[in-house]
């Protein structure tokens, strides 16, 4: 290999020796050296195609050629390093755009759960009128568990909190109850210790805990002994029985740090009428979901008529538990990906435009080589070559920035929400990235390729000689290079509306009315360990005790309780009737909220009519309930529902109610949904052992945090403190805010990218059309024509192609927001005032991109001009 050029010499040496030698002999014969010289030549024959013809032995022909061709390349990339960093840059964003978008939908949407045969999986639970997926009863999950045929094993899970005993003091920690064979039925084993026994989940079966990961990292020092040991959850020990292995999750269990089976169970959920738990089961291999749909909403008829439920009209839902992880994210993954192939298609335009721009430069190259004896098929092939090395250099760029934006989007999703979405784990760099980047990198440098052999032509090589760089703009160039621009200006329309309809529903959704003040509301979780407060006047007790020592505390305005925050969830709901009303099986669902008599006031929710709760609405005395105005509408229209009672089942007994007031609506769940209706009662008539603080302050709440949770633990410090922020900040990382964000910004970035990668390809077009038209221009001026209409000569070729792109933008972009419509809110997908601005936008920076290379030409001296010529 490396002795080829040395052999080539000797043979070149061998050549010029044989001639020499020759030559002598024939001067001998009386020939001048002159003659000897030519007729030894002569005789040889073509000492260069003998040279040729020895340099190609043993060797491949065509990569010989390509190693030329790719030395070439990169000398012509070094030669132009603006040519080269330009395009480089450009297809980088492109394709890194569009690869880290990937990296999420391939971890989300393609591969598969990390359980044992995920597609047997499916999530089972009661369905109604008023959701798809409605939690189940502990006895309704029993009986089903026990009729099914369909599923080869089915559990039950529901989220709990624990107060956790250290030395150090309580701290709440959550945790997953689970029925016994729950890991079995996800194909998941403990990589220390064991699983649950059979019989562990049964009412009064042992307190047994299998940890995760995570707690066993942080809590035990990653110990193996810590496998039997014991720990304190409510003032009751529980034995370490397993460890659950590193990769596990499970999205709907969130940050769960301790598994339990369930073998104790509240009074509410003894009854078929509580609604806690959701279900989990891994259907036989011959069964379809179709069938066992089927089969499970004849069971739940069955049961229904066995346990009638007045008001409830329940069925079964049947859906693989994929789509619960991935449900809510498929959409707005699925329109980042095409905003980013959208971006990659402007890139790659871009670039394209910039090879053609350039193949026109080389024209007399390209001629010159034809008239030497360059087969088209050559010259082809070194064309190809420089497009795969463009692409090549860009790719490698593209995938250095695919994982740089993988790993920041990664850190930019909050801990809560990335424990929702266990797939976020396995974003990254891997076979699917990598040819998904390799399959972008062929087509982009095939596109690059295709684009500079359009110039080929070897029927106009003499006229490439003759006109060599002068500067007549081929036709070629006037109608490809004004359709590439079309067309980026199309999609950078699409992309720039895509992002203004998803802003202005981030707005929107940020500036819905709450029905309460945000602003200044400091707020924390507690719970209160049962096996303290015990009786209604210890419980009553401790909540006048934090009201009042919070209250008294520098800058506090005012403070109250809750069961659950604003802005949280549609959760924790209740079915009511009307006593005095026919009743007809109706089943009325409303949101169910414990307070004390201060928080009303305290979040700053508007009374309407009536009052709201006092001191005096104890456990001694009648049940009382504030209702919101979209109760007070559903269900008194016309009236006043001061007065008027509801009753319901609280704790499992009959309860009525009587309503002393009405306020606004308070959005108690997501940003993006309806007003529920909702009712409130007195948490000193409930005894809520869990309950949320709200805290109304004068200044920074955030600066209050610290001294809350201080003052919670003097007055008790087996008090478990949690979650401790700003109303504001809970609001801005609710799940709805949050996808809306990053869809809004992800959108807005590719839409920025391609405004300017847009604006630059028009005035490329419009800069190299003006120095192809210099000589007429020349002409024009010579000839009298004033600057004014040079001026519009140039602008009118710009207003032409902005004007065709965005008619074709604006027609695209109509299409593309009815694609991701489920992304909008308060927003129509054809919002005239987004496409408006859009095109405001987006004209007039191409119209002021064009006007350097129109003053440019209205600038030329006509004299040089035609000098030039």
């Amino acid at each position: 290999m490396f002795k080829r050029r040395r052999s080539a010499d000797d043979f070149a040496e061998e050549i010029k020796a044989h001639l020499e030698l020759e030559a002598d002999e024939l001067k001998g014969e009386g020939l001048t050296e002159e003659e000897a010289r030519r007729r030894a030549r002569v005789e040889f024959g073509n000492v260069r195609a003998a040279n040729e013809r020895f340099y190609l032995r043993n060797r491949v022909v065509w990569l010989d050629n390509l190693v030329r061709d790719a030395k070439f390349a990169i000398r012509q990339l070094v030669k132009n390093p603006g040519f080269a960093a330009t395009a480089i840059l450009v297809l980088a964003l492109g394709i890194g755009a569009s690869v880290a978008i990937f990296g999420f939908v391939d971890a989300a949407l393609l591969e598969p759960l990390p359980y044992a045969n995920p597609g047997r999986l499916m999530s089972v639970n009661e369905s109604n009128v008023e959701s798809q997926r409605w939690p189940l009863s502990y006895p309704d999950f029993l009986d089903w568990q026990r009729l099914n045929r369909s599923f080869s094993s089915l559990d039950a899970y529901t989220g709990s909190g624990y107060l956790l005993h250290t030395k150090s003091g309580a701290e709440p920690v959550q945790g997953e109850r689970v029925s016994g064979g729950f890991f079995a039925t996800l194909g998941v084993r403990p990589m220390l210790g064991r699983d649950f026994y059979p019989g562990e989940d049964l009412l009064g079966g042992p307190n047994v805990v299998i940890l995760s990961y995570e707690a066993w990292l942080t809590r035990f020092g990653a110990k193996p002994e810590a496998v039997g040991r014991t720990v304190d959850l409510d003032n009751q020990a529980y034995t370490i029985i397993g460890v659950l292995p590193r990769s596990f999750s499970f999205a709907p269990s969130g940050n769960a740090e301790f598994w339990v089976p369930i073998n104790v169970l509240s009074p509410h959920e003894h009854s078929r009428t509580f609604y806690a738990f959701m279900g989990i089961g891994r259907l036989r291999e011959s069964v379809t979901v179709q069938s066992a749909q089927a089969e499970m909403m004849a069971i739940a008829q069955h049961l229904l008529r066995q346990y009638p439920k007045p008001g409830l009209d329940l069925s079964a839902s049947i859906v693989p538990f994929s789509e619960i992880i991935i449900g809510d994210v498929r959409p707005i993954l699925l329109t980042l990906l095409g905003g980013a192939a959208l971006l990659l298609l402007i890139a790659c335009v871009n670039v394209a435009s910039l090879v053609l721009v350039r193949s026109e430069s080389r024209r007399r190259e390209i001629a010159v080589r034809g008239a030497l004896g360059a087969t088209y098929a050559r010259l082809l092939q070194q064309f190809v070559t420089e497009g795969l090395l463009l692409a090549v250099f860009g790719s490698l760029a593209g995938a250095a920035v695919a994982i740089a934006t993988m790993k920041l989007l990664r850190r930019l999703v909050p801990e809560d929400m990335a424990s929702s979405m266990p797939f976020l784990g396995g974003v990254g760099w891997n076979a699917h990235t990598g040819a998904f980047a390799a399959a972008i990198a062929l087509m982009t440098a095939l596109l690059l390729a295709a684009t500079a052999t359009l110039r080929l032509s070897l029927r106009k090589l003499r006229d490439g000689l003759a006109d060599g760089d002068r500067g007549t703009a081929g036709l070629l160039w006037r109608r490809l290079g004004a359709n590439l621009v079309v067309v980026e200006l199309a999609i950078a329309v699409v992309l720039m509306a895509g992002a203004g309809l998803l802003g202005q529903s981030l707005y929107h959704l940020l500036h819905v009315p709450l029905g309460f003040d945000p602003d200044h509301l400091a707020t924390l979780r507690v719970m209160a360990p049962g096996s303290v407060y015990k009786t209604d006047d210890q419980t009553m007790g401790l909540y006048q005790e934090i009201v009042r020592r919070v209250s008294s505390l520098p800058g506090v305005k005012s403070a109250g309780m809750s069961s659950m925050l604003p802005v949280e969830c549609y959760c924790a709901t209740d079915s009511i009737q009307f006593p005095g009303r026919p009743y007809h099986g109706e089943h009325n669902e409303v949101v169910e909220r414990h307070v004390s008599p201060e928080y009303l006031p305290t979040v700053k929710a508007s009374l309407v009519r009536g009052r709201v709760f006092t001191e005096a609405d104890n456990a001694s005395t009648p049940g009382v309930t504030v209702i919101n105005q979209a109760l007070a509408r559903k269900y008194f229209p016309g009236q006043d529902p001061t007065g008027q009672r509801i009753a319901n089942d609280e704790g499992g007994r009959p309860s009525v109610w009587e309503i002393v007031g009405v306020v606004d609506d308070v959005r108690e769940g997501s940003l993006d949904e309806d007003v529920w209706p909702a009712e409130y009662f007195p948490i000193n008539q409930t005894r809520d052992h869990f309950f949320s603080l709200a805290v109304r302050t004068a200044q920074e709440p955030g600066t209050l945090l610290p001294m809350l949770v201080s003052t919670l633990h003097q007055i008790d410090a087996n008090l478990g403190v949690s979650d401790e922020a700003s109303m504001a900040e809970k609001i801005g990382s609710t799940q709805a805010a949050l996808l809306h964000r990053f869809s809004a910004l992800l959108v807005g970035g590719f839409a920025a990218m391609a405004l300017v990668l847009g604006v630059v390809g028009l005035y490329g077009v419009i800069a190299y059309s003006v120095t192809q038209r210099t000589r007429e221009i020349g002409v024009r001026m010579a000839l009298g024509a004033q600057r004014s209409s040079v001026y519009r000569l140039v602008m009118r070729q710009a207003g032409w192609l902005t004007a065709v792109g965005l008619v074709i933008g604006l027609v695209c972009s109509v299409g593309a927001s009815l694609f991701m419509r489920k992304l909008l809110f308060g927003v129509q997908a054809w919002d005239a005032v987004t496409l408006s601005c859009v095109v405001v936008l987006l004209g007039l920076a191409s119209m002021g991109a064009s006007f350097v290379p129109a003053r440019r030409a209205a600038s030329v001296n006509p004299v040089e001009a035609l000098r030039a010529e």
